[in-house]
């Protein structure tokens, strides 16, 4: 699932979030981690521009930062960055930053990369908005080189090189995942050539089998043989009868039947689900989660 109150857009957040504390937050962690979700993931914004601030909020943690705090209060969760806006900082900036949180999670991360919507954040920041795609797929590369093994990675393209520079820790994975996020045929395409799994954009479920099918067909074509995650978000859910309005895309119901509804995305061939919670409260999610938990994943397996 992804974490709520480090990012606050009107897609998406509940009103209890806005006076949310770190004890909310680290709480949320601790059930996850305790009740067995795979991931928790926070979002990445530098700055929001006051024209998108009513949508957007300017509330956005900071992923490393969130992150690593949370490593700290959990113990087998995985950690992701859904997504890493990576083309507004120097690789080897990202790779110090994210080796040093996997190094301290003890091999705990996950890294989902994505390449950005907001020009006003690249212009400040002195980087081609309208250059976004072919800088991710230039910085992906750079940072499998630098956050591989070698102390002293190596790399060479258009915009970014660097040799002999050694940067300690190293991950404590030898591999750090990347997962590519996007649902744009750009996206979808730069995740299967270049991603270890796909983070998809809150796709209608109808339009998943399409989808998967094209990064299976590209990736053949471009012979690529390893294990790639196939990930979807699900449409939010509320187990049992809420009793107040929880929006007409929301699943609720028997747990039963949410595991029925969601064993739909297996049988596409998705590994993995994110999840969404209503809830009026930080009581209201955790009790949400362990319900889940308890009742509807055994069920996913």
């Amino acid at each position: 699932m992804q974490l709520p109150v480090q990012s606050q857009s009107t897609l998406y957040t509940e009103p209890w979030e806005a006076d949310a504390t770190v004890d909310d937050l680290v709480e949320i962690a601790r059930v996850a981690d305790r009740t067995g979700f795979h991931y928790l993931a926070s979002c990445d914004h530098v700055a929001i521009p006051r024209r998108l601030a009513d949508a957007m909020s300017t509330v956005w943690y900071d992923p490393v930062a969130t992150l690593s705090f949370l490593a700290g209060v959990t113990e087998r969760v995985l950690l992701l960055s859904h997504v890493a806006v990576v083309g507004l900082r120097h690789p080897l900036v990202t790779a110090k930053q994210y080796a040093t949180l996997d190094h301290l999670s003890g091999g705990r991360l996950i890294l989902g990369v994505g390449a950005g919507h907001v020009p006003e954040e690249f212009e400040a920041l002195g980087v081609d908005f309208a250059r976004r795609g072919p800088l991710l797929d230039e910085t992906i590369d750079a940072l499998k080189a630098a956050l591989g093994p070698e102390e002293y990675p190596e790399f060479k393209g258009e915009r970014f090189a660097f040799a002999g520079l050694g940067q300690r820790p190293r991950p404590a994975q030898t591999r750090v995942p990347v997962w590519v996020g996007g649902s744009s045929p750009a996206a979808v395409r730069r995740a299967a050539l270049k991603g270890d799994g796909w983070l998809p954009q809150g796709d209608p479920r109808e339009e998943m089998p399409a989808r998967l099918a094209r990064i299976r067909a590209l990736r053949t074509e471009a012979g690529l043989t390893g294990p790639f995650t196939f990930g979807a978000l699900t449409e939010p859910l509320y187990i049992g009868e809420p009793g107040w309005h929880v929006g007409r895309r929301t699943l609720t119901g028997h747990p039963d039947a949410l595991a029925e509804s969601l064993r739909a995305y297996g049988a596409m061939g998705v590994h993995q689900l994110q999840v969404r919670f209503r809830s009026r409260s930080r009581a209201e999610l955790t009790d949400q989660m362990a319900a889940f938990a308890a009742d509807v994943a055994p069920q996913l397996a």
